[in-house]
């Protein structure tokens, strides 16, 4: 099994498209979570396109299709299986630096799978055109060209696999359900569910829905390797009391959370549970944010970085930092938290950031009733930050800098003339992050990659990764950071959090009452994460 495992990396290497037909068969038959979502097989047989990870017994290889997304498979007129459930699976993030037109599908596909880029609704694609800088006609000739599918038809497989995921784990109502999905009646809904599945919408209603608890309950498919330990360690570090909590003993995160969707704004609470053995996330969702759903959804996926594919990030990165093979990059649930908790952390510890950010919370958050003792209150909202002025955010301990970077940043993403999203143009947001008074490229490379889930984020003045990559010494350190990124292209900001991640722990601190222990603690300390 061994060797038949490195023959799929091989054969599935050699190029992402088209797919290795004898490559994808082997993965289907190792059952290799590695390839979840990379890939779905379509059996002629049964007229059905299931997950690599299906468990159903193997077909044979003469009565399978592959297809690199699902829409192409739904396309070619083959419906999900009911038992893997394709919604489940990680979406491919596929990324390259060799063919212009590749970039450009791929990037509209990132568009169209993110909510937070269409607030006011679903996206024509005139509008994905006008977002890409070019004709419509030219997206609809480079989107054919790489998927073999048109956007609308790739936009109608989402929005189908959407519901069917809102069908069968929550009770929803079917209406709402529809509406949630991205149309704009429920006959419409009915015609195109019948139309592709086959099925009336209620038959795949499960009695009640999937709930464990309070809230509603859904699963979340990732891509192995994941180091669960070390993203829930990362989340500890920071933790803000109040608004997130990691259960002792359990590999659980739960925090408040508020968003907005369609013009109205939905707070409440989620809980992500890692079952690693399933290669999945459960997570469960108060009641109250069941109006944002699907959007809910992707911020989470986003948050832990579910979507990644190790493969394609350790085919790059393995050499250099074979020590990460695991590790993801933290996103945030919401943009302008992380972009202010950032700002908190320029130049300080990361537990005087967390003091700072806890200050935040108590004068300037809002309560909300959770399930848990120790989540109450939500981040501050930006039009919080903004109204609260210098003078309250200085009372906290904030220096002067900061609270003009606070309340700028708090200022523009209230005016939605910055959006701090996995859908926001990203070379664009970085500029207009550095217009803002008190933040540099570290800090816009750290939103970017952590907020914007840009791939390729490289903040290469940063103290502590110039240690790490051992260039500390060099006339011009970022300089030479910057040079040696350019091998781990397009994956930079994996590569930014294994070479964090592998530097040694910092010496313990000596007793409180020594003086060196006064100063080295009075010392900033560039370069750590926020």
């Amino acid at each position: 099994m061994q060797l038949s495992a490195l023959r799929i990396i091989e054969l599935m290497n050699r190029d992402s498209a088209p797919l290795q037909p004898d490559a994808c068969y082997l993965a289907l038959k190792a059952r290799d979570a590695r390839f979840d979502g990379c890939f779905f097989t379509a059996v002629t047989s049964t007229g059905i396109y299931c997950r690599p990870v299906c468990k159903v017994r193997t077909p044979k290889r003469e009565n399978c299709r592959f297809f690199g997304h699902a829409a192409q498979a739904e396309q070619a007129g083959f419906r999900p299986c009911l038992r893997c459930r394709p919604e489940l699976a990680p979406h491919s993030l596929r990324w390259s630096i060799q063919d212009a037109s590749a970039v450009l599908a791929r990037q509209a596909v990132r568009l169209l799978d993110e909510p937070d880029a269409w607030k006011d609704g679903a996206p024509v694609l005139e509008q994905l055109a006008a977002r890409l800088g070019v004709s419509d006609r030219h997206v609809r000739r480079i989107f054919e060209s790489e998927f073999g599918v048109s956007p609308v038809q790739y936009l109608q497989t989402r929005r189908l696999l959407t519901a069917k995921q809102l069908l069968a784990d929550t009770d929803l109502p079917v209406t709402q359900v529809a509406l949630m999905s991205g149309y704009s009646s429920l006959r419409r809904f009915n015609a195109a569910f019948a139309g592709h599945y086959g099925l009336n919408p209620t038959q795949l209603r499960r009695v009640g829905g999937e709930r464990a608890g309070k809230g509603i309950c859904v699963k979340l498919g990732y891509r192995p390797p994941y180091d669960v330990q070390a993203m829930l360690a990362f989340f500890l570090k920071r933790q803000i009391e109040g608004v997130e909590f990691i259960a002792p003993g359990r590999q659980e995160l739960a925090r408040s959370f508020a968003v907005e969707s369609a013009g109205e704004r939905h707070s409440g609470w989620i809980a992500a549970e890692f079952l690693p053995d399933q290669h999945q996330v459960q997570l469960r969702v108060s009641d109250s944010l069941r109006g944002a759903l699907p959007l809910v959804i992707r911020r989470v996926r986003a948050w832990l970085d579910l979507d990644a594919d190790p493969r394609s990030i350790n085919a790059v990165l393995h050499e250099r930092f074979p020590q990460g093979d695991g590790l993801r990059v933290p996103g945030a649930m919401s943009g302008h938290e992380l972009a202010v908790r950032a700002v908190l952390g320029q130049q300080i510890t990361v537990a005087a950031a967390r003091t700072l950010a806890q200050r935040l919370v108590d004068r300037f958050g809002e309560p909300v009733e959770t399930p848990w003792p120790e989540v109450g209150r939500l981040f501050p909202t930006p039009a919080a930050l903004a109204a609260g002025g210098g003078d309250a955010l200085g009372q906290l301990g904030i220096v002067r800098q900061r609270q003009a970077a606070i309340i700028a940043i708090s200022e523009a993403v209230a005016a939605r003339r910055l959006e701090l999203h996995a859908g926001a143009d990203v070379h664009a947001t970085i500029a207009a992050l550095k217009e803002l008074p008190g933040i540099g490229e570290w800090t816009a490379q750290y939103i970017a990659m952590r907020a914007l889930r840009w791939p390729d984020a490289f903040p290469a003045g940063d103290v502590a990764l110039h240690k790490a990559l051992d260039v500390s010494s060099a006339k011009n350190p970022a300089r030479e950071a910057e040079a040696a990124s350019q091998a781990w292209k397009p994956w930079r900001s994996y590569a930014v959090i294994r070479a964090w991640s592998a530097m040694p722990p910092p010496p313990a601190r000596l007793p409180a009452r020594s003086p060196r222990a006064t100063a080295v603690a009075a010392q900033p300390v560039p370069g750590v994460l926020p």
